[in-house]
C-alpha cells in the first residue's frame, strides 16, 4: 500500500464538475484523475525549468566554452571508437 495523506482545498464549481463528470465516465476514482493531473503538471514545470536554465546558460560565454569543449572531447572519443 502506497503512502498517502488527506488533505483539504477548494476548487471552482466548473473543475469539481469535470472530476466528477470523468469520474464516473471512466470508471476512475476522482483522486486518481486529481494525482494524474498533477503529476502531469509537475512534470510540465520541470520541463520549463530545465528550457529556462538551458537559455540562461546559452547566453554565459563560460558555460558555452564548456559546452564546446566537451564537444570536442566527446568528438575525439567518437573518433577513436570508429578506428
Amino acid at each position: 500500500m502506497k503512502d498517502s495523506m488527506v488533505f483539504t482545498t477548494s476548487l471552482s464549481k466548473e473543475l469539481l464538475g469535470m472530476i466528477d463528470s470523468y469520474s464516473k465516465k471512466f470508471k476512475v476514482p476522482k483522486n486518481r484523475i486529481l494525482e494524474e493531473a498533477l503529476k502531469a503538471y509537475f512534470e510540465r514545470m520541470k520541463r520549463a525549468e530545465y528550457i529556462h536554465s538551458f537559455k540562461r546558460a546559452a547566453g554565459e560565454e563560460e558555460i558555452t566554452n564548456m559546452a564546446e569543449e566537451g564537444l570536442e572531447d566527446y568528438l575525439k572519443i567518437l573518433g577513436d571508437e570508429t578506428r
